[in-house]
């Protein structure tokens, strides 16, 4: 039983879901409501105290705790009680140390929970400054109060302080009904059919919400910590005024058309337009309850549709109606809506909305006390519920911080920006502010234009993300073909070593002379300028001698890669119209249907070698085609990048990112039809450098890659990220000889930069992006290699190139917030060949500055600027999921999936087995280390403990090698799918032997599969080359035998290869030999 001097009252729907939040995050301080007020005159302490315990009197709310019965919270109001008011002393203290004092004695204040079952939930206290400067520090808890009862407070401070000062009594006349009895007659009138007309609406209203990303500067936390900050602004007054005239005109109220700036500024920042905010409402629809003391509040989740990128006048337009709506249906607690609507739930941020809006336009009333000064201090905020708040009001009151910063003198609005300080840097709400007034002075300027070509970046950032970040330009040979510039190069360093293939070499001057006799003899075949030549040769010194010569007479060649299936080669040579092929005796079998001429470089050069020797005259430009390179396209069918001349030079000709000098020694490790052998190829013959041969199979094996690395003192290497990674993992310190060393391709782990860094970084470790479409490379990044790194931008342009970051108005964005790159400069190929419409979508005309041509390739792929100007990559569009409502970064999940300690690397898709079910699923490369290997699990639990449930993947599939590309990217469409882990598609046989059982259990863990028949194909169960060189290894730990990989081309099936292993085994027995390859390898490594 309750003591009869307790009166109980059930709570308020509002009151029950704080109370719930308490129990929830105990000892929190996350929904105190401090007020902080200076106070310069003489203050009379006995009339303060007098004026608090009245209030108290009056209000019930601050003489209510929280009981529980049945589980439930209940309103405890007592009859009567007081209200102490606490002095603190601090006028005994210097001036900077009083003033540090007190602000330390608010902070603690900030921080200091209320106890809702004990109380009281109210605090006053007194700060002593001197015996004519106080501060008066009141401290409530939400679940007793809202904004307008701090106005309600204010108001009766004021009038009771006056007459108590003077010793009159109270001229306020009693209450005529209390909280309590707005909490009960709000449970009996909201139901039947008035519960269910306002839910119909917002059931229709919020149909299919989704939550609203902000571009944040942290990783969003799997548990909501509410850690804030606040930032103060104020909008002048005579933007102000345009702002009243705008919506006078448009029939809207000031706060209708200040939140449908805050909404083009969130459209803005998320390319969303579908945005929904939460907007407090006094929700005091009474003129009973307009003096009360409670928590009224309520939120509104005002949803608006940005489609079609409206005027601003159209949006206000919408805005206007929405809030209408959401104004009449305002009775239905917030609370109660999250109750029935059940939206998809996270632990890591708000239910329905995560950014909130509020506009007070009736301030709060002026407190006037007999004898004192009083002026509201900027209390510094510590807490937030939300991502992100902005509050703004009209007042004229002397607003000043502790610091003493003044608010400016003007008549317009005040506000404060409250940001979640795990999400949101200071300087990113800094930027955020200013743009938010750039947009309102547009708007007011123009609001008939249209929301995405609002202006959002001031003159100076804008001058700074378009101009100053992309000067880059500087002279370099780009009137002249490649060519060109070679022969320049063997005419300066005739004798020097150009090519070094295996064991073969050349100098240039014997370059140029075979490459000039080849290109007469395709002259006589009709070869000239801009005639497409097809090279289809394994790397060899016929290979760059043919490309040589192509570009000799004017043509473009077509590198195709031999190992292609015969269907895709038969494609490129159609697609391309080639009217010349070089290739080998040993191919012609595969190109018997080609019509036109075949040149066989190994059979013909007997009559090749008749052909002069001299380099030819021929009337080419930089304009001209140098090449024309196929990638993968939407369609299923590659499409051809057609590249010029110019764009070459502006690649490797006196780039800002790397220095290539005579006498360096450049690895040629990419396939000729991989636009990275651009660079290599042309990055040492246009240089003077020497062009040195690594085979495909040695960059299969990191220890073999390691030694041929050192061997051949390899001074520049450029690696596909994925290569990069897997040699790092394996081998870190393979890289310590190398001068320039660089990689890209796809999102880097960092874990293996900074294992790079500690066993041996090379002396420049370059990270650089770029499309085929801009010519291999586009940006780069410096790696500092005197510390470790937590993340790897791509960087800035390379030499004559532009970045921009545009979201898809075209439009320049700030720095942090996420749009997609387009590229310019001299290295943007001519288009698709024979693709003109494809060429028009994917190049287009937007100029930034009158100086530079205004073509723009559009990549596709998302980043944003970082402050110090570096770009960081965010993915591709198409890597941007929608889960349940959730916008999902793959990335991000794959990000956070590599910290796990038994995680090597990783990709994530989502996967739709079941029609409109769709789910992430994890593929996972175990660190080797990790023995035993982790349960499914641990991972669930590690991911759970970073990110929230709905980025949490459903299924774990563990690999030995992710499947990569021709081009060395991670190849997503190979993947295994889920549910095929024991497809077969040929009966199945068990293993026979020993040795037999053994491959069964390796090849079943390399290829994801549980059950492997012995006549199972290695490739056509899943298998490719990297998982080939796993299996190689594999198979030398458990048998100490040294297969090379091509034996598993010749022998692709468990029992085929079992018979090389027993006869291995048997003649290793025979020597009595212990050393095995793996000895040999190691014994050879450590002098690296």
């Amino acid at each position: 039983m309750f003591s009869e001097e307790v009166f109980v009252f059930p709570a308020s729907f509002a009151q029950q879901r704080l109370w719930f939040l308490d129990r929830a995050i105990p000892d929190n301080a996350i929904y105190n409501v401090p007020t902080a007020i200076h106070l310069a005159g003489s203050l009379n302490l006995a009339a303060l105290e007098r004026t608090f315990n009245e209030i108290v009197r009056r209000h019930e709310t601050l003489r209510t705790t929280f009981i529980v019965e049945d589980g439930q919270p209940l309103q405890a109001i007592l009859p009567s009680a007081t209200i102490p008011v606490h002095l603190v002393a601090l006028q005994h203290l210097g001036a900077k140390e009083r003033d540090v004092r007190a602000k330390s004695i608010i902070n603690n204040e900030l921080k200091h929970a209320f106890d809702l079952a004990s109380g009281a939930l109210l605090r006053v206290t007194i700060l002593v400054l001197s015996d004519t400067e106080h501060i008066l520090l009141i401290n409530m808890h939400h679940i007793i109060c809202d904004d307008w009862s701090l106005g309600v407070l204010i108001g009766e401070l004021g009038t009771l302080y006056a007459a108590f000062d003077q010793n009159l009594p109270s001229p306020l006349s009693e209450l005529p009904l209390q909280y309590a009895d707005f909490a009960q007659w709000q449970r009996e009138w909201l139901q039947g059919v008035v519960l269910d007309t306002q839910l119909a609406y917002w059931r229709e209203q919020l149909n299919g919400i989704s939550t609203l990303h902000l571009p944040t500067d942290k990783p969003r936390s799997a548990i909501q910590n509410y850690r804030g900050a606040a930032r103060f602004l104020e909008l002048p007054k005579q933007l102000t005024d345009c702002l009243e005239q705008l919506s006078q005109q448009a029939g809207a109220t000031l706060f209708m058309t200040l939140l449908a700036a805050f909404k083009t500024l969130l459209y803005r920042y998320t390319d969303r337009e579908d945005i929904t905010i939460g907007s407090p409402i006094a929700n005091r629809n009474r003129s009973e309850i307009e003096g009360i003391i409670g928590f009224f509040v309520n939120s509104l989740v005002l949803r608006s549709d940005l489609a079609g990128n409206p005027t601003f006048r159209e949006l206000l337009d919408r805005v206007r109606a929405v809030t209408v709506g959401a104004y009449t249906h305002q009775d239905l607690p917030f609370e109660k809506l999250v109750s029935e609507l059940h939206p998809e739930r996270s632990l890591s941020h708000h239910p329905l909305f995560q950014v909130v809006f509020g506009f007070q336009n009736s301030p709060m009333c002026a407190l006037e006390l007999p004898g004192l000064v009083p002026s509201l201090i900027n209390i510094e905020f510590k807490t937030t519920r939300f991502d992100l708040e902005l509050h703004l009001w009209k007042c004229d009151e002397d607003f000043r911080s502790l610091d003493g910063d003044n608010w400016e003198d003007n008549q317009g609005l005040r506000g404060v920006i409250v940001y979640n300080t795990d999400l949101f840097e200071p300087a990113t709400i800094d930027r955020m502010q200013n743009h938010f007034q750039t947009l309102l002075s547009g708007i007011v300027a123009n609001p008939d234009r249209r929301i995405a070509n609002l202006p959002l970046l001031s003159d100076l950032e804008l001058n700074r993300v378009v101009v100053a970040w992309n000067h880059t330009q500087v002279d370099n040979p780009e009137t002249q073909c490649i060519h060109r510039i070679f022969e320049t190069k063997m005419r300066q360093y005739p004798n020097a070593i150009a090519l070094n293939f295996a064991n073969d070499r050349i100098t240039y001057r014997e370059l140029n002379a075979r490459s000039n006799q080849l290109a007469r003899y395709l002259q006589k075949l009709g070869v000239g300028v801009e005639v497409l030549v097809g090279i289809c040769i394994p790397q060899s010194i016929d290979t760059i001698v043919g490309l040589l010569a192509i570009l000799k007479v004017g043509g473009a060649y077509v590198p195709l890669d031999p190992s292609y299936p015969q269907e895709r080669l038969n494609f490129m040579l159609e697609d391309a119209k080639v009217a010349v092929l070089l290739t080998q005796s040993n191919s012609i079998d595969r190109f018997k249907d080609f019509k036109n001429p075949l040149v066989l470089l190994d059979n013909d050069w007997e009559t090749i070698g008749q052909e002069r020797a001299d380099n030819l005259q021929y009337n080419v430009n930089s304009d001209n085609l140098a090449y024309v390179i196929y990638t993968s396209g939407s369609t299923g069918q590659p499409k051809g990048v057609a590249v010029a001349h110019k764009a070459i030079n502006r690649l490797v000709c006196n780039p800002n990112y790397i220095k290539l000098e005579p006498g360096d020694r450049v690895a040629q490790a990419a396939n000729i039809s991989f636009d990275a052998a651009t660079f290599e190829i042309w990055g040492a013959l246009l240089n003077g450098a020497e062009l040195v041969a690594i085979g495909r199979e040695v960059t299969l094996s990191p220890r073999e890659f390691a030694l041929e690395i050192r061997d051949r003192q390899i001074d520049i290497l450029f690696l596909t990220t994925a290569l990069f990674q897997q040699i790092a993992r394996d081998v870190p310190q393979a890289f310590e000889t190398v001068k320039y060393l660089l990689f890209g391709g796809e999102t880097v782990d960092v874990r293996w930069v900074n294992k790079i860094i500690e066993h041996g970084a090379p002396q420049h470790l370059i990270h650089v992006y770029g499309p085929t479409e801009n010519t291999t490379f586009s940006t780069y990044y410096d790696v500092d290699l005197s510390r470790s790194i937590s993340s790897l931008p791509i960087g800035r342009p390379i030499t004559n190139t532009q970045i921009y970051i545009l979201d898809p108005h075209l439009q320049p964005l700030p720095i942090g917030v996420t749009g997609e790159i387009y590229l310019g400069g001299d290295g943007l190929a001519r288009g698709y060949l024979d693709r003109p419409k494809l060429t028009e979508r994917a190049f287009i005309d937007r100029a930034f500055d009158a100086h530079l041509n205004p073509r723009l390739y559009k990549t596709g792929d998302r980043a944003r600027y970082l402050p110090d100007g570096n770009v960081e990559f965010l993915g591709r569009n198409d890597n941007l999921v929608k889960i349940r409502g959730f916008r999902i970064e793959l990335a991000e999940i794959e990000a956070v999936l590599n910290q796990h300690l038994a995680v090597s690397q990783n990709v994530v898709i989502v996967a739709e087995n079941v029609p409109d079910d769709r789910q992430l699923v994890a593929y996972i490369i175990l660190d080797r280390q990790q023995k035993p290997t982790p349960e499914i699990h641990s991972f669930r639990q590690f991911l759970s403990s970073k990110l929230p449930l709905y980025m949490v993947p459903t299924a774990y599939i563990f690999l030995e090698y992710l499947p990569l590309t021709p081009n060395g990217k991670v190849d997503r469409a190979a993947l295994p799918t889920p549910d095929l882990s024991n497809y077969h598609d040929r009966d199945y046989v068990p293993p026979r032997s020993q040795v037999e059982e053994l491959l069964t259990k390796i090849w079943a863990k390399i290829l994801g599969k549980e059950q492997i028949g012995i006549h199972d194909n290695f490739f056509e169960s899943g298998g490719h080359s990297l998982l080939a060189t796993q299996l190689m290894s594999r198979i030398r730990d458990n048998f100490q035998v040294d297969l090379p990989v091509s034996n598993l081309f010749e022998a692709p099936t468990i029992a085929q290869l079992a018979r090389y292993i027993d006869i291995m085994c048997w003649a290793a027995n025979v020597d009595e030999t212990e050393t095995t390859g793996l000895d040999r390898e190691e014994v050879e490594f450590r002098s690296i």
